[in-house]
């Protein structure tokens, strides 16, 4: 394998260092004996959730870390690790965590939500909460609610009303 110049290693530090600075979670995980189109279906999982799954030399990645909300993780960079990274705070864990159930070679270490490290069991955690999406609309729902049961408590009464006139109308031309 070819080796990287200087030039190469210091563009993939400073863009790796824009993807973790902007990340609303970072999850790190061990895919030792992963195959490529194992490799490849998590790709296209993480994609299709908003996030992205990286695989970078680890000091690459230690140096791309400093400086970030997620400087906090650099220990757990040893062995062939990937970073998975959502600008979304529950994407990335929700879709490590479920692909981690299936394939048992990918092996998650922690990552960090915000600012803060988690262990494995903390992504774990993470990724039972519901997304930023699932929360929005939850939150409509419940903003709708209420008006769909007031326009329904002030429809009923003119509906009794008509039903009433109806019956009278009827009984009279009986």
């Amino acid at each position: 394998m070819a080796r990287m110049d200087r030039a190469k290693k210091a563009e993939v530090v400073q863009g790796l260092n824009g993807l973790l600075g902007d990340a609303g979670s970072v999850v790190v995980a061990h895919y030792s004996g992963m195959t490529v189109a194992q490799m490849s279906d998590l790709r296209t999982r993480m994609r299709a959730a908003g996030a992205s799954f990286k695989v970078a030399k680890n000091r690459l990645v230690v140096r791309a870390l400093q400086g970030t909300a997620a400087e906090g993780i650099t220990h757990l960079f040893k062995g062939p690790t990937g970073i998975a990274i959502s600008k979304d705070p529950v994407a990335a864990s929700k879709v490590v965590v479920a692909y981690a159930r299936e394939n048992e070679k990918l092996v998650i270490l922690g990552g960090v939500v915000s600012g803060t490290a988690i262990d494995a069991n903390g992504v774990k955690a993470l990724a039972e909460l519901p997304s930023l999406d699932e929360l929005r609309g939850k939150i409509v729902g419940l903003i709708q609610a209420p008006a769909t049961k007031l326009a329904g408590l002030l429809a009923a009464p003119a509906g009794q009303l008509a039903r009433v006139i109806g019956a009278y109308s009827k009984k009279e031309a009986a």
